[in-house]
């Protein structure tokens, strides 16, 4: 099945019904810390992720960092969702004109355990961000890229380039690469499953004979 198909189909999903098509599987560990919200709640985003991960590094001048951070630029493949580990909580790992640089280069969106900056000029930008805080401080003299492309784990769950990623208002799913096709099918049908059971509902129907009709609410 092409990629491109896959995350067309998943844009049309929300996190809650993955998850829930997730929780039944067996895969309860699948959602990125609550924290992590959008800095824009009306904007969705689904994609193939493509990890990166750095860490502080105070010792380093102004030109080490930025090349190492305009690498990550360079490199993030198009039609990809980067999602970061940035071993830090201190800093910005996002801000206005790498988010300019990402969506000129054809990527999707932006995830971090960290910081993001320049937010109005992002938001105008209209190109997704999801982020724990926002700060005016940067990179610069301060931190590094130190992988790309490998794996990297956000509270407690390991994410691999390759697997898929849903984001809305309510957060962040990911879906292992392996299971994708069929977790992105169930929940269409879980989600035809839910318009049938409102519809009923909405015409009367009891709510406990309703779940005991569909098993799902």
């Amino acid at each position: 099945m092409q990629k491109n198909d896959l995350v067309q189909r998943l844009e049309k999903c929300y996190t809650g019904a993955v998850y829930d098509v997730l929780r039944e599987r067996g895969n309860k560990n699948t959602i990125l810390p609550h924290k992590i919200k959008s800095i824009d709640p009306s904007k969705n985003l689904a994609g193939e992720i493509w990890t990166c991960s750095g860490e502080i590094d105070e010792t380093l001048d102004k030109d080490t960092t930025m090349l190492s951070w305009t690498e990550m630029l360079s490199k993030a493949p198009s039609g990809a969702v980067v999602m970061c580990q940035p071993n830090d909580g201190t800093i910005a790992h996002m801000g206005e004109l790498s988010a300019e640089t990402l969506k000129y280069r054809g990527v999707k969106g932006y995830i971090v355990d960290g910081g993001c900056r320049d937010v109005d000029f992002i938001l105008k930008l209209g190109f997704p961000v999801f982020c724990k805080y926002f700060t005016p401080s940067d990179v610069v003299c301060r931190w590094k890229i130190t992988s790309l492309g490998e794996p990297i784990e956000i509270g407690g769950l390991i994410i691999n380039s390759g697997d898929y990623v849903l984001g809305d208002i309510d957060g962040v799913v990911v879906i292992p690469r392996e299971i994708a096709a069929e977790v992105i099918t169930e929940t269409e049908e879980y989600i035809n499953t839910e318009s049938a059971l409102r519809k009923d509902i909405l015409s009367g129907v009891d709510p406990q004979e309703a779940y005991l009709k569909y098993r799902v609410f």
